[in-house]
């Protein structure tokens, strides 16, 4: 879905609406985190923390290689 909007002044900044129905389809509401990322083409908006996955995948690895400590240690 591609959708149209403005940038506007808001106070000291500017900022832009995002349509209600992409609202709804990705679960933001007012006050939720958006990042911003660079891309070739222009900016990319996800709701998401792009470096999470990263985070996630050091930690299964480190869980799986101290499976045994961190069994001992949750005793």
């Amino acid at each position: 879905m591609t959708k149209e909007t403005k940038i506007r002044a808001i106070g000291n900044s500017s900022g832009t609406t995002i349509p209600k129905p992409m609202l709804e389809r990705f679960q933001l509401t007012e006050g939720d985190t958006v990042h911003l990322i660079e891309v070739d083409d222009g900016i990319l908006m996800i709701p998401f923390d792009p470096t999470f996955n990263e985070a996630m995948r050091v930690y299964e690895e480190g869980a799986r290689t101290y499976r045994n400590a961190m069994r001992e240690l949750a005793k």
